[in-house]
């Protein structure tokens, strides 16, 4: 088991950006929108004006056109605390509580049912469409900065509502913005709650030690599985190569080769950098170097990872100076004697 450290990426937005034709329309339907809610406001100003006129307002005026305009004021305010990233979550909702009060004065002043309706529906129409702008310059302030969370789902809410609402419940405590990041956190944690139960047995929950439990209730406890193996540096001298079990037969040698000197593994490497020094990296087989050299399929693996390991530090392969060469015969018969 290891913890798993993710490090925080700046999100990219899948979305592609708005064409010219599609910047247009968005133009166009911004301004209808100011429009009809500000057609909207207009309309209450009569019903306002009456309604101060009987509570005793000196200037019956200054109330429709106090409320009418703190609504598109606090909008914008709360549009430009979205874009400094300092939102304050209740300004967004003044400019509801001035509107229900402008519909409020505007179904009193109705006489049925309809034109109770109609009076109230024109002053809604300016907080539809600035909670409409709101939402697209918040979620597209929320995608650059990272700070927004993306939501789950209805249908895994729908088919798994148990193990979503913990998904969900991690994701806010842990501010897990990235769907897809909790989703990946949320299979490790799986299969690390799957290791545990394997190791510990049924009472793993009591058995394992607190500091991974708490891991895993974090989603940071990795399984072993995933841990990544340390690469090791290359030996420099390997050791001698094993010896094979399987007696080889014995070959008919004239008896003049008895008192010949047996190659070590170190004249095999010098002889082996001599050969290959001018052989590419794909040419430095195992099987290549067996016929070549005619050793043991053994040493042939053994010298080639010698010799790709001497290349990836660097070191240039280039054949031994003659008295290296004469003082690794005399060592070489020195062990053979």
């Amino acid at each position: 088991m290891t913890t798993t450290t993710p490090t925080p990426e700046a999100p990219t937005s899948g979305v592609p950006p708005l064409t010219r034709p599609e910047m247009g329309l968005a133009g166009v339907g911004a301004l209808a929108a100011a429009g009809v809610g500000a057609l909207g406001l207009i309309s209450s100003f009569d019903a306002v004006s009456a309604a101060a006129a009987r509570w005793g307002f000196g200037e019956p005026w200054m109330l429709p056109v106090g409320i009418d305009v703190a609504i598109p004021v606090f909008t914008v305010a709360n549009l430009l605390l979205i874009r400094m990233d300092m939102a304050l979550a209740w300004v967004r909702f003044v400019p509801w509580a001035l509107t229900l009060i402008t519909c409020g004065l505007n179904i009193a002043a109705g006489q049925g049912m309809w034109a109770k309706v109609a009076h109230g529906t024109m002053p809604l129409l300016w907080v539809v469409f600035s909670e409409i702008g709101a939402h697209i310059y918040a979620v597209r302030i929320g995608a650059a900065t990272g700070r927004r969370m993306e939501k789950i789902r209805f249908s895994r809410w729908l088919l798994a509502f148990p193990s979503t609402f913990a998904l969900w419940r991690r994701m806010t405590l842990w501010e897990i913005t990235s769907y897809s990041e909790a989703l990946a956190r949320e299979k490790e944690r799986q299969l690390a709650r799957a290791d545990l139960r394997e190791r510990y047995g049924r009472k793993w929950r009591t058995k394992t030690p607190r500091r991974e439990r708490v891991m895993l209730r974090m989603g940071e406890l990795a399984p072993a599985a995933e841990q990544e193996t340390p690469v090791l540096p290359p030996v420099e001298n390997p050791p001698a190569p094993p010896v094979d079990a399987k007696p080889r037969p014995r070959r008919r040698t004239p008896a003049k080769s008895k008192a010949k000197a047996q190659r070590t593994f170190e004249d095999a490497l010098t002889e082996a950098r001599t050969v290959t020094a001018t052989w590419a990296d794909a040419e430095l087989t195992a099987d290549r170097l067996r016929t070549t050299l005619h050793v043991s399929q053994a040493n042939a693996r053994t010298l080639r990872d010698a010799l790709k390991g001497e290349r990836a530090d660097g070191r240039a392969l280039h054949s031994v100076d003659a008295p290296d060469a004469t003082a690794s015969g005399d060592g070489a018969e020195g062990v053979a004697a």
